[in-house]
């Protein structure tokens, strides 16, 4: 009888659990008991895996989810996922029918979108975009009396919910931003209620629901910040003392090959580093197919052996060399950690992302959803 082996894989992630329950736990002690909290698990949940992560926030407790996609939501469905989902992105008109079919809830922001699901006469729930402000998707608050009349007028149409989407709440420092915002939103808001209408009111995601309690309505929505993740530097710096969020996401891959380089010699592509010294090197099986940026040549650092070994040359499509020079014994097999901590030693996220000159937001969801997702 032939026994299939497990395949073994040279890169990985690994999921915190435990960190997972630490930063939910942090998100539901900072509102109040009657208020709805979304997990937010686009992206294939900032690149942590839509169904693990989201079945682990089921069982913590989240209220509803929020993702992209429609395709994202039939995933989630797919999985037994069936508390309330919203899909925060555009849904394509050809999708409507299998979001009615599934209970998944859509996104209203123009009133092009509107006219169809009028014409189509499928019933579908909305939560309705107001363009407050940030000006991406939604209906302008001045709009909000022609869509309350037209929406009054349809059968197939329920609201479920009303929300925006702060532009500045990252930064505590333009807190008028977030207030004028805010008026903007509440003054569509109450035209609906004295149409008649009852809804979810949010508008708070991760930095808006840390510091903007006063708007956090009926339900936030926190995305980055359950991953243990800081929106920004100055949401940090704000809160760091009074809360702790605790990454959950460790990225790790083997070392494949070890070899001297001398003197003199060049590295990569293009010979894009000369070495000045004769330099132990180690090759590792990852690149930038693999989400690992070729921003992070000649200057990212991954831990093998707790200690940092730099980038050397240019990050290939599956190959990169680093310098472990000084680092004693290390072998083909050893782990190698691109995010996370070894021993003492810690490379985070917002580290590599200021290398690269990007958010934490992009380092981590442009992982490759290909790679396995362990949660531990």
């Amino acid at each position: 009888m032939n026994t299939k082996q497990p395949l073994k894989v040279r890169t990985w992630l690994e999921i915190d659990r435990l960190a997972m329950a630490r930063n939910y736990a942090v998100f539901r002690n900072m509102i109040q008991p009657e208020t709805k909290l979304m997990a937010v698990v686009k992206s294939n949940a900032y690149g942590n895996e839509l169904i693990g992560f989201s079945k682990v926030m089921d069982k913590l407790g989240a209220d509803t989810f929020g993702v992209d996609s429609i395709t994202e939501g039939i995933a989630l469905r797919e999985a037994g996922i069936t508390k309330p989902i919203l899909v925060l992105g555009f849904t394509i008109p050809e999708n409507v029918m299998i979001a009615s079919e599934k209970n998944i809830s859509i996104t209203l922001s123009s009133f092009g979108a509107l006219q169809y699901l009028i014409k189509n006469k499928t019933p579908i729930k909305v939560h309705i975009k107001i363009d407050s402000g940030m000006h991406r998707q939604g209906f302008f608050p001045e709009d909000a009396e022609k869509l309350a009349d037209m929406l009054l007028k349809t059968k197939n149409i329920t609201v479920e919910g009303i929300y925006t989407h702060f532009a500045n709440a990252k930064n505590p420092r333009f807190s008028k931003d977030t207030d004028n915002q805010a008026k903007n939103f509440e003054k569509a808001v109450a035209i609906f209620k004295k149409k008649g209408f009852t809804f979810l009111k949010h508008a708070c995601a991760t930095s808006g629901t840390i510091l903007f309690p006063k708007y956090q309505y009926d339900m936030v929505r926190v995305g980055i910040g359950l991953h243990g993740l800081w929106p920004s530097k100055e949401v940090k710096k704000a809160s760091e003392l009074k809360i702790h969020l605790a990454p959950i996401l460790s990225w790790k891959t083997v070392v494949s090959e070890v070899k001297m380089i001398k003197k003199g010699e060049g590295i990569g592509y293009d010979f894009s580093e000369m070495l000045k010294r004769n330099t132990q090197t180690a090759i590792c099986p990852i690149g930038y197919w693999h989400g690992y940026p070729r921003a992070l040549s000649l200057s990212g650092y991954v831990l093998i052996h707790g200690k940092r070994a730099r980038v050397l040359g240019r990050v290939a499509m599956d190959m990169i060399v680093v310098d472990i020079t000084g680092t004693k014994d290390v072998q083909m097999g050893d782990e190698v950690v691109l995010i996370g901590t070894q021993e003492k030693e810690t490379v985070t996220a917002d580290e590599l992302a200021k290398l690269c000159k990007t958010s934490n937001y992009e380092m981590v969801t442009r992982i490759n959803p290909k790679i396995q997702r362990v949660f531990i």
